[in-house]
């Protein structure tokens, strides 16, 4: 799961411990998201940043539900095609797991030859929300996670 860390970082996320992914307007990222389960563990990357990467862990602790804010004018992710009847848009709440002691940064993700096919390290790939397959996972938790 991308954010800016400018507008919310893993930092606020361990604050709070636990928060809504709100805000996802790319219906290939809401599906990804609606596909995710309780206790699903995901990356938390730091993106439009210099580096940009992956800063720790969070845990997904309620399924996909309906995104609120896309019924309410005054939010930035309003959609007036969205309504509570049906709705276009959904969230997950995710609770903090681990900061990582510094970024995982992209450049290395896509320096790393296993992890070529990974969607994340593609040319063009710009989604919030993305999949990570296990063998991706394992490799990352076991020989990259920075220590």
């Amino acid at each position: 799961m991308k954010s800016e860390p400018d507008a919310f970082s893993i930092d606020d996320l361990k604050q709070m411990q636990q928060s809504p992914w709100d805000g996802v307007r790319n219906y290939q990222a809401r599906n990804f998201m609606q596909a995710m389960s309780v206790d699903d563990l995901v990356f938390f990357y730091h993106s439009s940043c210099t580096p940009a990467g992956i800063a720790g862990v969070a845990r997904v602790c309620q399924s996909a539900y309906p995104d609120h804010t896309s019924w309410q004018p005054e939010s930035p992710y309003f959609d007036p095609k969205s309504t509570p009847e049906t709705p276009r848009w959904f969230m997950v709440d995710i609770e903090f797991v681990e900061k990582w002691p510094s970024l995982l940064t992209l450049k290395t993700l896509k320096q790393h030859p296993a992890l070529q096919q990974m969607m994340l390290t593609k040319k063009g790939s710009r989604l919030s929300v993305m999949p990570v397959e296990e063998a991706d996972w394992q490799l990352i938790m076991s020989t990259l996670k920075p220590s």
